[in-house]
């Protein structure tokens, strides 16, 4: 350990004591067992999401929208139709509305992963998304992780996301060991041969270009393991709780129907569901030899001079621009079937 990251250490440590916070104690011993615990990182891949900074000088890069997309195109979408509601619906004035309309046809037409729209740039934003893991696999929720806006189990509920309007800035006091962390991670880059040449090397510029970290707001999401490996299942949610009921939900109603199960493995699925409903707050259940477990999962979105970073030449798309919305006039009349 170097003494340029030992004396950081040494500032979030002595930041920590004179805050002298026992909420914030608890919570930084609940991450120091956890390291202990599930001392490894397991790297699912990256993320994306839509960041945009305001005009003002002192303004920060703000997630407009969660940075959970597989693929830098879901993002450039998530402009696309971010700047057409804009136009249909926040102004009058059509000058406003063709330049947003101007930015609409680009991103129709062209991968562009920033933009500036009446004075506001916008920026699609790339992180990567891991979890920490020990003997007993992937980590498990923790006392101190957040709880439900809603703690029932019935009936539609859309859990909003933690990352909406969150300040992507690598200096925030997040902890002690946040802190850590966001030292230890800042040289990260892929290695090992199973990672193509062009994302070893595009991992290893990032480190120099961009070379600060911001953690994003923990989430949690389904994993399952059937054999040896742990697969992901579902959307990211930003309580256990919430992911409790999307596990709930899958195997009572979306899984039986998405799978065709028999009545029998139907019942089965049932029955397991209930009794992990009746446990409250548990972290896993199994059926048959498949072990659903509610794992913790953090991000990380690393920053250089001009902000976040954007994707890199070697993350992939599954599709490339496509019109998405009808097309609009400058005076704000819609023209569908064009």
């Amino acid at each position: 350990m170097g003494d340029d990251w030992k004396r950081q250490i040494d500032r979030l440590h002595e930041g920590l004591v004179r805050r002298d916070d026992p909420t914030e104690w608890v919570t930084e011993a609940d991450a120091v067992d956890a390291s202990y615990r599930y001392p490894h990182l397991t790297l699912r891949g990256p993320v994306f999401g839509l960041a945009a900074r305001n005009p003002d000088a002192d303004a920060d890069w703000r997630l407009l929208r969660p940075a959970i997309s597989g693929t830098p195109q879901e993002a450039r979408d998530s402009l696309n139709s971010l700047l057409w509601f804009k136009a249909k619906d926040d102004t009058d004035d059509p000058r406003r509305r063709r330049e947003l309309l101007g930015a609409v046809s680009v991103l129709e037409h062209e991968p562009v992963d920033e933009l500036t729209v009446l004075g506001v740039r916008y920026r699609v934003v790339r992180g990567d998304e891991f979890a920490r893991s020990g003997a007993n696999g992937l980590e498990p929720p923790r006392p101190t992780d957040p709880p439900p806006t809603d703690p029932s189990w019935e009936g539609r509920h859309e859990a909003p996301s933690r990352d909406l309007d969150f300040a992507l800035t690598p200096d925030r006091d997040d902890g002690f060991m946040a802190g850590a962390m966001k030292l230890a991670l800042k040289g990260f880059a892929y290695s090992g041969a199973w990672f193509p040449a062009d994302v070893r090397h595009d991992s290893e510029r990032a480190v120099a270009s961009h070379p600060d970290v911001a953690l994003l707001p923990v989430g949690f999401g389904v994993v399952e393991r059937h054999g040896r490996g742990w697969l992901p299942k579902g959307a990211l949610m930003p309580t256990p709780h919430d992911a409790r009921r999307l596990l709930f939900d899958g195997m009572t109603e979306f899984w039986p129907l998405l799978h065709k199960f028999t009545d029998r493995r139907r019942a089965q699925y049932a029955q397991a569901a209930e009794q992990f409903k009746a446990a409250g707050q548990a972290d896993e259940v199994r059926v048959g030899d498949t072990l659903f477990r509610i794992c913790r999962i953090e991000r990380m979105v690393r920053s250089g001079p001009d902000g976040p970073e954007p994707p890199r030449p070697s993350d992939q798309d599954d599709y490339g621009p496509t019109k998405i919305h009808p097309t609009m006039d400058e005076d704000g009349t819609i023209h569908h079937g064009n």
